[in-house]
This record gives structure tokens, sequence and C-alpha cells, in this order.
């Protein structure tokens, strides 16, 4: 089993790292965008330094007798700094989506490029892993504006400090020391607080998950009619309910020590700017500060303050934004899950066979073993047939055969040559599939169809038209008996076979914008896919036919007894009527091959296979002797 790792540590190096890469992805979307948003902020972070200078000017200007057109420069000069400062966090807001958007669009698309070199399956079936996918999707679009916007704004908050504290420094040396060392504790609790939810944020993924899967299984239209039928929504509603509970409870106590430790930090901050304000207004009824001088002294005191405290926040914003970055970091710098080989070997057309030679394979070491030692060959131009009970190994068998994963011993072998050897998308090419677990896409009738060959999509396939590759399409529905089906619906290729959404220039009363299909409908499309790949080297077939009717199955296997003649090809099914064909058929038990030969060969040897077979022709036998004869029937 596969354990969760532990949520990143936020070291310096970590941290550096993140900064770096959220910078380079902003400065990437365009470099003057960020030229602009540190330019802004400057001038955010200067104003009210400026501006406490020039209005104490201003108060000393009169408190004396100044000329007019002095006292009218600093008055104009206050202005125009006032308007500065109102109108650049506009024109920040309106840089920093910009970012945003571009940098969420290219950080979304290396993200979704990095899944796809996961050309195996293991990642997709570890949770912790898909855990980190998902707070990566989630951290990669925004994080990197926000960490962008952060280090600016720490930038900015240092120059809007530094101002101040020179200006304190001028009035009193020990009130700029006093403030500053001040901030240092708020420093180190935010940051631990930000670590800590962090690391909350990841221990809650399990919980979320489960939440999710309930929220979505209350709201899918697949299992509305049994969790109608056995009244299990309250049951489910309260396990999800018990989810979000234990989820708020971990924020809940999150929230707590943080109101604790904030509450503590605040009341030394008032204590600070309170006791600086008594000197200060005691200095200047001794004489030792003038009116300019309070007003810079208060103003300075306040502006020291509150850039320490944005600082404090945009330290451990940016740091907690840094934590969960370091996710997409991670799932973007992942490997592969399969080794490829540096010069991988060509995949040419099978000319000899398919052979798995002592092939062992297990999920992890901590899994027994799903394979053991097994020794079968797919002939080259013939059919293999591969039965067994449930959890026998069939579909890791399947797994290892389009190279999903790599046997821990053996090799499986294409005209003598190790998978391993080859380009796994190469290899892929060279295959066509029909799986038990086929996908219902939320897309077109078409489009369900061509995503079997997706250069008929778009039309590089040969014999492609120039409408996305509609004839070769509809003849793959044709083979397949789909068509007839998606000529009945509202908009024949083009219907969405989904109610999930609509498009936006259509009305949206319109109820047939989307056609749910029933489970033999989605079969044949299923199939259709398999028809569209064509010619491939080899065709695996695992239960095409096991939402269909006793009718279609019989045209289903009909039509793809002809497709398949000449071809190589594995068949898969619990229904052993339908792999009887083959010309020679395997036996798995517990991941080990246990019978061969040919039906009638598996007959008279009398084994499992036997065993099963007569265990379902009785089936059929008894449910025939059940028809009752009514009278007038010869």
């Amino acid at each position: 089993m596969s354990e969760r790792p532990e949520p990143g540590t936020g070291g310096v190096r970590t941290s550096l790292r993140g900064v770096v890469a959220a910078l380079a992805l902003a400065w990437s979307t365009g470099w003057y965008l960020p030229v602009a948003f540190a330019l802004l902020t400057l001038v955010q972070a200067a104003s009210p330094v400026v501006a406490a200078w020039l209005t104490k000017a201003v108060l000393d200007a009169i408190a004396g007798e100044p000329a007019a057109g002095y006292v009218l420069g600093l008055g104009l000069g206050l202005a125009g700094t006032g308007l500065v400062a109102t109108l650049a966090p506009f024109a920040s807001r309106y840089v920093i989506d910009e970012i945003s958007r571009r940098v969420g669009l290219l950080s979304q698309d290396r993200l979704f490029a990095a899944v796809e070199r996961f050309t195996g399956l293991a990642r997709f079936e570890d949770p912790a892993f898909l855990d980190r996918i998902r707070l990566a999707h989630q951290s990669g679009g925004e994080t990197p504006t926000n960490v962008t916007s952060s280090v600016f704004s720490v930038i900015g908050a240092v120059v809007t400090i530094g101002g101040f504290l020179v200006s304190l420094l001028v009035i009193s040396p020990v009130m700029a020391l006093v403030v500053l060392v001040a901030a240092l504790p708020a420093l180190f609790v935010e940051l631990r607080l930000s670590r800590a939810r962090a690391g909350m944020l990841w221990n809650l993924g399990p919980v979320e998950r489960r939440e999710f899967f309930f929220r979505d299984l209350l709201s899918n239209v697949q299992a509305a009619k049994e969790i109608r039928l056995f009244g299990a929504g309250p049951y489910l509603r309260g396990r999800m309910a018990d989810d979000r509970r234990e989820s708020n409870a971990q924020n809940r106590r999150m929230d707590q020590r943080g109101l604790s430790a904030q509450s503590l930090l605040g009341v030394l901050s008032a204590v600070v700017a309170g006791g600086g304000l008594v000197w200060a207004v005691l200095a200047a009824v001794d004489g030792r500060l003038t009116v300019g001088d309070l007003t810079l002294f208060v103003a300075a005191v306040g502006g020291v303050q509150g850039a320490l405290t944005q600082l404090v926040q945009d330290i451990t914003f940016a740091h907690n934004q840094l934590l969960m970055f370091d996710h997409y970091l991670k799932v973007v710098g992942t490997g592969p899950d399969l080794v490829v080989a540096a010069r991988p070997r060509p995949v040419p057309a099978l000319r000899k066979g398919i052979e798995f030679r002592e092939v062992w394979f297990r999920y992890s070491p901590e899994h027994p073993w799903v394979l053991r030692d097994v020794n079968l060959v797919i002939p080259h131009g013939g059919s293999l047939g591969l039965v067994g009970r449930n959890g026998a190994g069939k579909s890791t068998f399947v797994k290892l055969l389009c190279r999903m994963y790599d046997p821990e011993r053996g090799a499986v072998l294409w005209d003598g040559v190790d998978l391993r050897d080859m380009d796994p998308a190469e290899l892929r090419r060279r295959i066509g599939a029909v799986f038990q677990d086929y996908m219902e896409y939320d897309l077109t009738a078409a489009e369900n169809i061509g995503l079997g060959d997706v250069d008929v999509l778009t039309g590089d396939a040969p014999g492609s038209d120039s409408d996305g590759g509609r004839g070769l399409v509809r003849a793959a529905a044709e083979h397949a008996g789909a068509d007839p089906i998606v000529e009945n619906l509202p908009r024949g290729y083009d219907t969405l076979l989904t109610r999930m959404f609509f498009d936006v220039s259509d009305d949206e009363d319109d109820t047939q914008l989307g056609v749910p299909l029933s489970g033999g409908q989605w079969q044949r499309l299923a199939l259709a896919r398999a028809y569209l790949r064509g010619q491939r080297d080899l065709l695996i077939l695992d239960e095409p036919s096991s939402g269909l009717d006793a009718e279609a199955e019989h045209e289903i296997h009909t039509g793809l007894r002809a497709h398949r003649r000449g071809r190589t090809s594995l068949l898969i099914s619990h229904r052993l009527g339908t792999v009887r064909e083959a010309e020679r058929i395997a036996v798995l038990d517990e991941g080990a091959v246990v019978e061969t030969g040919s039906h009638d060969e598996l007959l008279t040897q009398d084994g499992l296979y036997a065993h099963l077979y007569r265990i379902q022709a009785r089936g059929y036998q008894d449910s025939a002797e059940a028809v009752p004869v009514q009278a007038g029937e010869g």
C-alpha cells in the first residue's frame, strides 16, 4: 500500500524554489505585466511616506510665516500624492488580474501536460497522488499569481517600513527600535500558523475526497434510481455530514489557534502604539517636538505597524501558498511512472505474435501476486480467449498487454521484443480495444465515437473528410449498430449525450440539448470506437456485449467475428459461449494459467473451464425448463 507522504516542510530551499517558479510563470506570460505591477506597487508603497512628510512640512510651514507659493506647492504635492494613491490600486488590480488569467491558463496546461506523461496507471490508482493532483490543480492557477503579488507586496511593505523608520529615527531612534522589535513575534507566530494550516489541508485530503464522493453520489443520475428505491439517501447524506463535521472541527481548531495568537499580538501592537503616542504628546508639550514632528511621528508609528502587519500577512500568505504550490511543482516535476527507453525500439506491424514469458506481477510489495508465472502466446492472426473467476487476473493481464504496468518479473514480448524497449504511445497505436468499464463521455455522439482515433476528429487520419472525419465516424457506428440510434437523436451525431451542460448560444428551455443513453446504447458507441481504430494489429475485446440483450449480442458478435477474421485478437468474457470460438482458450485461476486448449479440448479435460461451462449451460437449461407451456403449444 502506498503511504500518504508528509506535507512539505516549507524550508528555505523549498520556499525559494517556489518563489522562483512562480515568478518565472508570471514572467513567461509577458514580462511587461510583472514589471508594471512592480512599479505600481512601489508607487503605492512610497505614497504614504511622501504624504506624511508633506503633511509635516505643511503644518510646520503654517506654524511659521511661509510664502504663499511654498505652501501652495506643498498642498498641490499632497493632493497629487493622494490622487496617485487613489488610482494606483485600481491599475494594480487590473494588471494582477490579467497576470492571473494568463498564469491560470499556462499553469493548467503545464499541469495536465505533466499528467499526460504518466503513461501507466500506477499514479491514477494511488489515492495519495490523486490528492496531490487535486491540490496542484487548486493551487496551480492561483498560487503563482498570489506569490507574485505577495513578493511585490513584501517589497512594497519594506519600502514603506524603511521610509517610516527613517522618519522615526530622525525623531526617536529608541521608539524606532521598539516598534520594529514588537513586530518580530507576529512574524514568527504567523509562519507557524501558516505551516500548521497547510499540514491540516493535506491531512484533510481523504476526508474531503469522501465528502466529494457522497456529494457526487447524491446528485448522480445513475445512482438516483437505486438510492431512491432503497431509501439510502438519508444514510449517505449522514455520512457526508459526518465528513463535513470532521473537516469543520479541524478548521475550527485551527481558527481558534489563530484567533488566540492574533489577539495577543493585537494587544502587543496596541500597547506599543499607545505608549509611543503618550511619549510623543509629552515631548510636544515640553517643546521637544513640533506639531509637524508629532503628526509625522503618529503617521510613522501607524505606518510602520500597518506596513509590518501587511508584511507579516504577505509573508505568511506567500508561505502558505508556497506550501500548497509545492504540490503543483511536485506533480509537474514528477517523471514518468514507466521507464521509457532513451532510444525506444520501433513498433512494427505484428508478424509473429505476442508472448507473456514467465510473467509475475503485483501492485506493490504489500499486495499478493496478481499474476504468477504466466506463459501465454497470442499468435499473429489468431485469437486467444481468456476466462476465469472474478479476481483471477484477467484485467491485470490486459493492463500489462497495453503496458499500463510493467511485469515485476518476466517479460511481455511483441514479435520477440520486450514492450519495455518500446515507446508506450507507439505501442498503443497498434491496439484497438473495448473495455468492460468503457467510458461515457459528456460530449457529442460524434466525439464519443471519434475519440477512438483522435486523428479522425482532427482530420489527420487517412480517409478523413472535410467535416471532421464524419464519414469514418458514421461507418464505425454502422458496423457497431449504433448509426440508427444516433440518427434518431435530436441533432444526430451533433447531439450532446449529457444533460450536464448546454451550449450557451442555444435556448436554455430546449430539453433535447442533452440526451442520456441506455447502457446498451452506450456499449454500441464503445464498440464503434473500437471499429474506428480500423486496421490495428491487436484487438482486445473485454466483455464487449455485457450490456446487450441476446439478439443484440448475437448481432454484435457476428459483426465482430467478421471484423476479427485474420486479425490478432484477445477475447475476455464471463459468458463462455462468447469465447468458445477462440482458436485457443486460457483459463486463469488465482493469477496462474491452469488450463489451455480449444473449447472442445477443455471440455474433455474436465477441469475448471468445463466446470464453469456446465454451470452456465445448466442455468440456461433450468431457465428454459421453467418456462410454462401454454395450451395449444407443441
